[in-house]
Order: structure tokens, then sequence, then C-alpha cells
């Protein structure tokens, strides 16, 4: 039995190469999930749950598509994998091919963190609602504005910090250059913060959008991971059970 850890675009397209052909399990983090993933697991699982979760299911491949910038989530996977001695693939979203020119690359959020300390203006936050808690902490008189997924936990997430409602824009992206040049443009954002989630994840297009209008783009660097970047790959790999 395989266990897709999902919640990505790819995770999606996978499961439908490989529907009817293997079997497998998904789960993701959230309820909204279910509105893409019909008939995954909603469950968030420490490194013990994992155990229990490979064992009950009778696990021997983990193939963890989750998002890239979900750290934790690939670091318990791996941890679960190696205890009950069954095989992890990791797929990895290749990163943005970025013109280092015009914009400020930080190697962690704390890097950013700190960089906005020290600024004024309008800052246009695109990376979630994981860190609001921090953003919220550094940002004196500025307007900080969060993009954010239009869903109940992301809203409730923002409330829990009171966040201003003219302050959050609940929308489902990837987003067209145009479009987030519109954004940017009517919030007057100065400064634009993202991760690098790839070519899926829209990084190009933020950052095109944030140079036609001047507006400096501080992007969030992530590590390197080792894993499989080639989809049909991965695909091929888990119809073969692993091998």
């Amino acid at each position: 039995m395989i266990w897709i850890i999902g919640g990505t675009c790819e995770a999606l397209n996978i499961i439908k190469k490989i529907e009817g052909k293997t079997e497998y399990i998904v789960t993701i983090a959230t309820e909204e999930g279910k509105e893409i993933f019909k008939n995954a697991f909603v469950s968030r699982l420490s490194r013990e749950d994992m155990i229990d979760f490979i064992n009950k299911n009778n696990i021997d491949l983990i193939a963890d598509i989750s998002h890239p910038y979900a750290f934790e989530v690939s670091e318990n996977a791996k941890y679960a994998a190696k205890k009950c001695n069954i095989k992890y693939i990791r797929y990895v979203r290749e990163k943005t091919d970025i013109d280092f020119n015009d914009i400020i690359f930080f190697n962690s959020f704390e890097e950013c963190l700190k960089f906005l300390e020290d600024i004024e203006g309008c800052v246009f936050i695109t990376t979630g609602t994981k860190n609001i808690k921090d953003f919220e902490k550094i940002k004196k008189n500025n307007r900080f504005i969060y993009r954010i997924l239009p869903s109940v936990e992301s809203i409730k997430e923002c409330k829990k910090y009171n966040i201003s409602m003219k302050d959050i824009v609940a929308a489902l992206g990837p987003f067209s250059i145009e479009l987030n040049a519109a954004m940017f443009k009517e919030y007057g954002a100065d400064y634009v913060v993202m991760k690098d989630s790839g070519k899926e994840g829209g990084t190009k297009e933020k950052i095109i959008a944030c140079k036609q209008l001047k507006i400096l783009p501080l992007v969030i660097g992530r590590y390197d991971e080792e894993g499989i970047s080639d989809i049909d790959k991965l695909i091929d790999i888990l119809l073969r059970g692993g091998t």
C-alpha cells in the first residue's frame, strides 16, 4: 500500500495517473483540501501518529508530495519510514529560475523578518497564514496585507491575530502576472513577501508583477532536498512498487 502525503497540484496529477493501477491512501492537512482531493483523509500527524498510520494501513511506501515548505511534515515522514523500515520517496518541486537583480533573497523567514523590522511602507504578504503571528510582532506602524486561501481555517487564523478585513485578501492562486500586478497596485504595496514555491506556486509571476510596478520582491528561499523532480519518473516508480 502506498501512502501519498498530498495537498499540492502535483499530488493531484500523480493520483490521476495511478488511479486504478495500484493501491494507495491519500492524506491532506485541511478539510478545505477535500474540495480537490475527494477521497483523502484529513489529518495532521505527529511522528508517532505516522508510525501508527503506517502499521494500521500496511503501508510499504511513502510518497511525500507535500508542499515544498512543509519541512516538519517531510522530516516526520522520513523518520517514520525509517522506524518502520519502509521506502520513502520525496517529490521535490524545482526552484524558480530567479533573476536576482532588483530582488532581496533570504535564506529563512527569520532573515526576512529581521529585514522588515527596519522598513517603512506597505507590505503585501503571500506566504499564507503560518507566520502571521511573527509578521504582526514586527509590523509597527506599517500596513501588512495578507493574501491567504479562501478557507474558514485561514480566516480564523487572521482573526486570531486581529487582522482587519481591509488587510485580508482571500483568494485561490496561482495568479497571473496581470492579476498580481492589479492586487499589488490596488493595495499600494511597497514590498511583496513570497516563498520560492516554484513554477506551480506562481513565484515568477509575482516577481515579474513587482518589477513592472517597481515594487521590491522579498523572496524566502528553501533548502535543497534530495528526491525526484520528474513527475513521470515518480509515477513509474510508484506503479512498480517503489523499485
